[in-house]
């Protein structure tokens, strides 16, 4: 007796069919829109997430300006840590500090700034950079507040404290600027 033959291999075509395809995408829950508007081409981006949606659309002139603070944070710094008569001096044009210690302790906190600062300017996470733009304001803001209560108190006007007041309105808008740029959804094409 011979061998029967086993029948041939039918191939199957119900993913080649168009209908059968969208059933399954429909069955696996790809192909449609999300609540957040994306389109997942695969059930493993739908579940692992899409890096697009987390890339950062970048105004023009973003890392500029954060190269520009982290230096500026960190030159301040070690001004204050190291020189704190002349930084003084510089700002009040005083020469007479009662203590070193307030000084070095700016110099200090505003070298932790500067940590911060230089760490975001190599991420492109969209919540760091607003998280550092907005400390960056709220840090200028006050500096503002207080330098412009001392020279009240003082009831002496610096040119170096009144250059300092202006450069500070000027970091917090272009500072703001960037927040708010950051944070904008983006245009849907």
């Amino acid at each position: 007796m011979a061998a029967k033959q086993p029948p041939p291999l039918m191939k199957k075509h119900s993913q080649t069919d168009l209908v059968s395809r969208l059933k399954t995408r429909k069955i696996l829950g790809v192909g449609g829109e999300d609540d957040d508007g994306e389109v997942h081409r695969s059930k493993i981006s739908q579940v692992l997430g899409n890096e697009i949606k987390f890339a950062v659309r970048e105004p023009l002139g973003l890392r500029v300006w954060q190269l520009v603070s982290a230096i500026m944070f960190s030159g301040v710094a070690i001004m204050a840590l190291a020189f704190p008569d002349q930084l003084y001096d510089a700002v009040f044009e005083e020469e007479s500090v009662s203590s070193k210690t307030p000084i070095r302790l700016y110099g200090g906190a505003l070298l932790s700034i500067a940590l911060i600062m230089w760490n975001a300017l190599y991420t492109a996470e969209k919540v760091i950079i607003r998280w550092t733009l907005l400390t960056e304001a709220c840090y200028f803001a006050v500096q503002f507040l207080v330098t412009t209560v001392s020279l009240v108190e003082s009831s002496r006007i610096a040119t170096g404290a009144v250059l300092l007041l202006v450069s500070r309105v000027l970091f917090i808008l272009i500072s703001i600027y960037y927040y708010y740029q950051v944070g904008r959804r983006p245009k849907k094409v």
